[in-house]
């Protein structure tokens, strides 16, 4: 049980990444991604990443610097420009659903415009699930310099849209619906320098 814990990336730039296990039983028409990531990085860092062996961009949050989010479903992307960090902790929810193409971004609690992506399209799941390396392969494949290096906590996916009180929930740690990856029961395995750590405050 992750609860009140965080992965430390401890280097820069890094070959670490930590493997995420999730029991999809189908492809996805709808999903959310949440995490909580702190770092003092400027350059390129990638956070969560899902490929399938057709596709290595099929969901992806990448941020390429600190002012822009980049989310990508099935290779394409909308960027998400974001005030500039006040070097604290960020909370980012992106969801998508295939029958609108609607691609919506929430940061620490608060909706940006909401933005059209891949209408129609739908997300594989036999998936290589990573946080902290943006995979360029089928598990890897990896640019040390899009790695991540900081700290990531309460990483969540769901096969659903979440509704706008739920986006606001995830943000303040509150109950949450059963999810196909939730951090307080996450099956992971750590590969390089990353060190699951208390959390330093809430």
């Amino acid at each position: 049980d992750l609860y009140r814990k965080v992965f430390v990336f401890r280097k820069d730039p890094s070959d670490a990444f930590v493997v995420l296990q999730a029991q999809l039983e189908q492809p996805l028409r709808n999903f959310t991604v949440c995490l909580r990531s702190y770092t003092d990085l400027t350059r390129p860092h990638s956070l969560f990443s899902y490929a399938t062996k057709a596709q290595d961009n099929e969901i992806l949050l990448f941020k390429p610097k600190p002012e822009e989010y980049r989310f990508y479903v099935g290779g394409k992307f909308v960027t998400f420009r974001v005030p500039e960090g006040r070097r604290d902790w960020e909370h980012v929810c992106a969801s998508w659903e295939s029958a609108t193409g609607i691609a919506e971004f929430w940061l620490n609690g608060k909706p940006w415009p909401r933005k059209g992506l891949q209408r129609g399209y739908t997300v594989g799941a036999t998936a290589a699930i990573l946080l902290g390396q943006e995979q360029d392969s089928f598990g890897g494949g990896f640019d040390l310099y899009n790695s991540f290096s900081g700290e990531l906590s309460d990483v969540y996916l769901w096969d659903t849209g979440l509704s706008p009180d739920k986006m606001r929930a995830a943000f303040l740690s509150l109950r949450l619906p059963p999810a196909l990856l939730a951090w307080n029961s996450l099956s992971y395995e750590v590969k390089g320098d990353v060190v699951v750590k208390a959390r330093l405050r809430e």
